[in-house]
C-alpha cells in the first residue's frame, strides 16, 4: 500500500508534507538565517504558552522530550540540600524517579492509581509534612493512560506550602493543545514532535527567568545544563553543541500551520473532535475505555483487551499495521490494554478509516462484533 502509515500514537506523529518539505534545506549553524530561525523558534514557543518574554525564556535542547525532563531535574536541583517531590500516576512520572535514582538526586515520590488524577489532599498533606522541597514535579497529560492531572491546582498548593520550591510540569503531550495557566509554574517541557506537529529532534524547556537564574552550577551534566545553555544562547545566539537545524526549520513551518488552524483553540477543537469520533466508534464496536470520561484527556485513549480467546494484541497490531494503521501498546501496569492517539496531522476521515480497519481486522481474527468482556 502506498503513502505514509497513519500514526495513532502519542508521538512521533504524522506531519504535513509542507512540514517535511521545510527540511529540504541546508544551513550552517552560524548562518544569520539559522540564527534568526533560533530566535523565531524560541519566541514562538513563548507565544504558544501565552506568556511574556520579559518573564519567560525558551531553552532548546537537542534530543527527545525525556532529555528536557531530565535537564529540568538536573538544573533545578541544588547540589546541597536539593530534594524533589515527584507526583506519579503513570509511566512518565515513574521515569522521573528512575532519573533521580540514576543521577543520585534526593527525592520523595507519591505514586497513585494509573487511571485517576493525582489526589490533591494527599499532595497537600505531603507539602505540609515539614520536608522542604526544591522542585515539585508532575505530568500534565499522563500518556500511559490518557489521564489529565490538575496541575494548576497542584501549583497553587506548592506556592502556598512550599513557596521556595520550583513547580515543574511535564506537558509533553499537552502543550499547544490543552490550555495551561503558568501563573504558579516555573518550568514546562515539551517536544517538537507532539501537539505542535513538528518532527523529532529537539525538546524545549519553557523556564521562568527568575527561577532559571537561581540554577547556575546545579547540573551534574554538561549537556543537560539548561542554565548554561541559556547563558550561552544569550551571549552568542547559538547552541553550545551541534544544533538540530532541519528539525528547527520544520518546526517553524509547523508553527505557521498551527497559527493557520487558529492556534491552541483551533488545534484543541480538531483533537477533541477526533477523540470523540474515536471513542464513539470504538464503543460501537464494543470496546471499553480504561479511564472514565471525567478524568480523560482528548490526546490519547486506552482501550481494554476484549476477553475473546482469539484476541491477541500482537496479531491485532500487526494486521492493523499491514493496512497502514499504527496504534500503540499499553503502558499501564495493572490492566491489559492498548492505546490510540488522535493527535498530529490526523483528521476525522483518518479516524473513520481507522475504525473501519479495526472492524476488518476483528473479522479476520474471527472475533464477533461488538466485542465482549
Amino acid at each position: 500500500m502506498g503513502g505514509d502509515k497513519k500514526l495513532f500514537t502519542p508521538g512521533p506523529l504524522n506531519t504535513s508534507m509542507t512540514v517535511k518539505e521545510a527540511m529540504l534545506k541546508d544551513l550552517g549553524s552560524r548562518d544569520e538565517q539559522f540564527l534568526q530561525a533560533i530566535r523565531d523558534v524560541r519566541s514562538s514557543i513563548i507565544d504558544v504558552a501565552g506568556v511574556s518574554s520579559d518573564v519567560w525564556t525558551t531553552v532548546i535542547l537537542q534530543g527527545s522530550g525525556t532529555y528536557a525532563v531530565e535537564a529540568v531535574l538536573q538544573t533545578s536541583t541544588p547540589r546541597d540540600g536539593g530534594r524533589l517531590l515527584i507526583l506519579a500516576n503513570g509511566a512518565y512520572g515513574k521515569r522521573m524517579e528512575t532519573m533521580c535514582k540514576v543521577t543520585g538526586l534526593d527525592y520523595d515520590i507519591i505514586k497513585s492509581s494509573e487511571i485517576l488524577p493525582m489526589d490533591l489532599i494527599q499532595i497537600e498533606e505531603q507539602l505540609k509534612s515539614g520536608t522542604a522541597y526544591t522542585t515539585v514535579c508532575i505530568v500534565h497529560c499522563e500518556t500511559s493512560s490518557g489521564v489529565l492531572n490538575p496541575v494548576e491546582k497542584v501549583a497553587d498548593l506548592v506556592r502556598q506550602y512550599q513557596p521556595g520550591a520550583s513547580m515543574f510540569v511535564d506537558a509533553m503531550s499537552s502543550f499547544g493543545a490543552i490550555p495551561l495557566d503558568l501563573e504558579n509554574i516555573d518550568f514546562v517541557v515539551s517536544s517538537a514532535n507532539k501537539c505542535l506537529q513538528g518532527v523529532p529532534g529537539f525538546a524545549y524547556a519553557l523556564c521562568r527567568k527568575s527561577s532559571l537564574e537561581k540554577c547556575h552550577g546545579n547540573s551534574r551534566s554538561l549537556s543537560l545544563d539548561l542554565a548554561d545553555q541559556e547563558k550561552n544562547m544569550v551571549a552568542t545566539g547559538q547552541f553550545r553543541f551541534t544544533p538540530p537545524i532541519h528539525t528547527m526549520l520544520a518546526f517553524l513551518q509547523a508553527i505557521q500551520e498551527f497559527k493557520q488552524e487558529g492556534g491552541l483553540p483551533g488545534r484543541a477543537k480538531r483533537y477533541s473532535e477526533n477523540c470523540e469520533a474515536l471513542k464513539a466508534g470504538m464503543a460501537e464496536l464494543g470496546f471499553k475505555a480504561l479511564v472514565n470520561e471525567e478524568h480523560a484527556s482528548y490526546i490519547i485513549t486506552c482501550f481494554l483487551f476484549p476477553s475473546h480467546p482469539n484476541f491477541s494484541f500482537k496479531t491485532f497490531y500487526s494486521n492493523l499495521s499491514a493496512k497502514d494503521q499504527i496504534i500503540y501498546p499499553g503502558k499501564v501496569t495493572d490492566a491489559d490494554c492498548f492505546r490510540m492517539g488522535n493527535i498530529g496531522h490526523i483528521h476525522l476521515e483518518d479516524i473513520a478509516k481507522l475504525l473501519a480497519t479495526v472492524k476488518e481486522v476483528l473479522a479476520e481474527m474471527d472475533i464477533p462484533i461488538p466485542v465482549t468482556y
